[in-house]
């Protein structure tokens, strides 16, 4: 068969093109708008959608969705590296239950898809997937971005990640159904709550010890640290409370009540940069409280949306976002008035919200 030189070097062109794709990750599918090429927003917001598994990023000028991007599955935790370039995405493979769904009917988890999706804020593409045990949900970074701590829900663990090698070097057994993780301000120490058990686990990643475990609570799900690292703000979901603690000496100091239990359901909690405020979003309560840190009383809240789950806040402090599930949406909270000012569509059940400056 006579192959003409362009042919020949089509062929050797298309051979070699395979070669180099196959040595890759594949890359995930992105759709963008026009309005990315022109964004000058200052910052932008990056939204996971559990059920739909993508990534919705909107800029902050005008509030546009700018471009949407396929992560994996049930994308929820989401943090930064400390130096902003990249972002980490919880996926799991594990099938979304709920309180009014059988279980006994869901599907078997599909172990390959959990990790840690490891996301180029540049490249607006998903570069890796790091191995994070079984079932991540929530996680944080350490100080110096060389550690990701990861709570393994159906494990009852907690697993220590390598970000070089993107390989685990520890796991831990802890209470029951982990979910919120948290750094403390001085990095010595990693806060892990257990939902089921109602507890901390206090985590010591040098030495790869849990140093401690404490009761705070029913349900507890995420921590917020005071600057200094003195006390620290837990939610308990199933109490409609939040939960002042001496974190030096763990102990509960204070419960602040939200509302009834049942109906108000604490799921996430977020102190302003000057500490003086704590912002509650409350799930099936749909709104976002205000706790005064001076006195530890509500000062507001505001109806945002359906299941409002992560919440964020803008640079300056002056708006809050809200993830609500069920509708599909982002609230834009504008904390001067309490008001909601407006609502930008993601993607299906969105689920943690992150504000990254550019």
């Amino acid at each position: 068969m006579h192959v003409s030189k362009y042919g020949l070097f089509a062929i050797l062109s298309t051979i070699a093109l395979t070669s180099c794709r196959s040595s890759k990750p594949p890359e995930q599918p992105v759709k963008e708008a026009a309005a990315t090429v022109t964004d000058r927003s200052p910052f932008r917001i990056y939204v996971t959608n559990e059920v739909s598994g993508d990534l919705t990023i909107i800029g902050s000028d005008g509030y546009k969705v700018l471009a949407t991007v396929s992560l994996g599955k049930r994308p929820r935790g989401i943090h930064p590296s400390p130096d902003g370039k990249t972002i980490y995405v919880a996926l799991s493979g594990s099938p979304i239950a709920g309180p009014d769904v059988d279980e006994s009917t869901l599907p078997p988890p599909d172990k390959s898809a959990d990790g840690i999706g490891v996301f180029d804020v540049a490249q607006n593409k998903v570069s890796r997937i790091l191995k994070a045990g079984s079932d991540p949900e929530n996680f944080d970074v350490s100080k110096d971005g060389k550690q990701i701590y990861v709570s393994n829900e159906d494990d009852s663990a907690v697993s220590i990640i390598d970000t070089a090698s993107g390989n685990i070097v520890k796991t831990l057994k802890m209470g029951a159904q982990p979910e919120g993780v948290q750094v403390t301000p001085d990095g010595k120490y990693v806060w892990v709550t257990s939902e089921e058990t109602a507890t901390i686990s206090v985590l010591d990643p040098v030495a790869g010890t849990i140093i401690k475990t404490f009761k705070v609570g029913h349900r507890p799900r995420n921590v917020a640290f005071l600057p200094d690292g003195s006390r620290a703000y837990i939610n308990a979901e199933n109490d409609g409370t939040v939960v002042l603690v001496d974190a030096r000496h763990y102990r509960t100091i204070k419960t602040i009540s939200l509302g009834k239990p049942g109906i108000i359901k604490p799921m996430d909690v977020l102190l302003s940069r000057d500490a003086t405020k704590l912002y509650v979003s409350t799930g099936r309560g749909h709104k976002v409280f205000t706790v005064d840190t001076g006195s530890n009383q509500v000062v507001g809240s505001v109806e945002v949306g359906a299941r409002p789950w992560g919440i964020a806040l803008s640079p300056d402090d002056r708006i809050l976002y809200s993830a609500n599930g069920p509708s599909n949406d982002v609230s834009v909270l504008d904390l001067a008035t309490n008001a909601v000012v407006q609502k930008i569509a993601a993607g299906k059940g969105p689920w943690g919200v992150l504000v990254l400056a550019r």
